[in-house]
């Protein structure tokens, strides 16, 4: 087997033909020894913001000399960006012995396990092998079913901001969605929580009391005085003074709060942690692929907000860094997207609308995206291939103009390949 075979077995599942559930996972995991029973934890759940603020934690506690694991979904560039050690993405030899390893046992099971969940017993395996001390790992949809959620009373559980999002799996409220995040939850465990409003906290609060687990709120008012740049955000923090973040969204600075609440619930437990960690970890930490700017003249941004709420948050980071100036977008979605409650966000902002088709096989063809998108009175355009969309709205924008390519995390590998082979 080689890496590409590697890929090609792993990805021959796909989730939406499965029932969700953990029983498969369980077995699995079970069958190579149960090696999440031997591992610590921070697990992370949410609809947006998740992803970063994983890494802001693994970055921290990494900055803090421990051993860390990162599991992240989806991946940006490589598929190996999924499970890393301390930083490093595991290599492709090492993803080929472990999928050589596991793969006997999975096709000896009578009820074959999907992607997600391969891929999550690959992590844990890896994770062990690299003896790390303590690993943050994102779930992938959800939280109770989630595959992920098969570890036992974590360190700390990070459930970050709610929003409407796969529906069709959680439900179609916000109380139902927090519900599902909610499953993360164990007996006796520390949660925190980034908030959402009464009806989703009462969720937490519920849940918490049910399981006798210690509820901490992110308090963001001890954020101040922040101060916006294309080259990082920098705000003040109660009590570490100002700190630094490379990531540009506008909402990087609560984002940050919520993890550097986890990392104080972990250094309560005695993990060693200073505030020099806190602080250079946060300014240290990579997050490819979210209000990422990925060159200038024009400006070109590159954010994977998918959907309603993340989308109003990339265009309230838009006006936060260019006022009332008209933006250019490229940008492709999955076909289960509610196009009209994305883009309703962003389409006063836009000068004109590129739809392109990410490369992915529940994307959204891109003509009928930009049907969708002419309903909003600016000019929209087709994309043929990737490096075409791309071009053209460089070429639109002009140098002394704003692109922003955005639509799905998917489709974010895609665009930042085209724009380095159109510069």
């Amino acid at each position: 087997m080689n890496y590409e075979e590697a890929l090609e077995y792993i990805h021959s599942i796909k989730w939406r033909t499965v029932k969700p559930g953990l029983e498969r996972t369980r077995e699995l995991l079970a069958s190579l020894g149960s090696p999440e029973k031997s591992m610590k934890f921070v697990h992370i759940a949410g609809t947006n913001g998740k992803g970063s603020t994983a890494a802001y934690i693994e970055s921290v506690i990494r900055k803090a000399g421990y051993r860390t694991g990162l599991f992240i979904s989806p991946y940006i560039l490589r598929f190996n960006e999924r499970m890393q050690v301390n930083g490093e993405q595991i290599s492709d030899d090492e993803l080929v012995a472990l999928t050589q390893e596991i793969q006997p046992v999975i096709d000896s099971m009578t009820r074959t396990p999907t992607e997600f969940e391969i891929v999550t017993a690959l992590g844990m395996k890896h994770f062990l092998y690299k003896k790390c001390d303590i690993v943050a790992l994102e779930t992938g949809l959800g939280g109770e079913l989630d595959s992920t959620n098969i570890i036992d009373t974590p360190e700390a559980a990070v459930i970050t901001s709610i929003g409407y999002d796969h529906m069709k799996e959680l439900g179609p409220t916000l109380t139902d969605i927090a519900g599902a995040k909610a499953g993360i939850i164990k007996n006796g465990g520390d949660v925190i929580i980034y908030g959402g409003g009464p009806e989703v906290e009462s969720v937490f609060e519920d849940k918490c009391a049910a399981c006798g687990a210690r509820l901490h709120r992110t308090d963001f008012s001890r954020i101040s005085d922040v101060r916006y740049s294309l080259e990082g955000i920098s705000f003040m923090f109660e009590p570490y003074g100002r700190i630094t973040t490379p990531l540009l969204g506008a909402y990087q600075p609560k984002n940050a709060a919520t993890a550097i609440t986890a990392l104080e619930v972990l250094r309560g437990k005695g993990y060693g942690i200073s505030d020099r960690d806190i602080t250079e970890g946060v300014s240290d930490v990579r997050w490819p692929g979210r209000f990422e700017v990925l060159g200038r003249d024009p400006v070109f941004i590159l954010d994977g907000s998918h959907n309603p709420q993340g989308v109003e948050v990339t265009a309230a980071s838009l006006r936060t860094f260019f006022g009332d100036r008209k933006i250019t977008f490229v940008t492709g979605v999955m076909a289960d997207k509610d196009v009209d409650s994305m883009f309703g966000h962003i389409a006063p902002l836009a000068s004109s609308f590129t739809a392109v088709r990410p490369d992915y096989y529940r994307a959204m063809e891109a003509q009928a995206l930009a049907e969708k998108l002419s309903r909003y009175g600016v000019p929209v355009y087709t994309g043929e291939t990737m490096e075409q969309g791309v071009a053209d709205a460089i070429r639109l924008a002009g140098p002394d103009g704003v692109v922003c390519a955005i639509g799905s995390l998917y489709f974010s590998g895609n665009i930042r390949e085209a724009y380095l082979g159109v510069i």
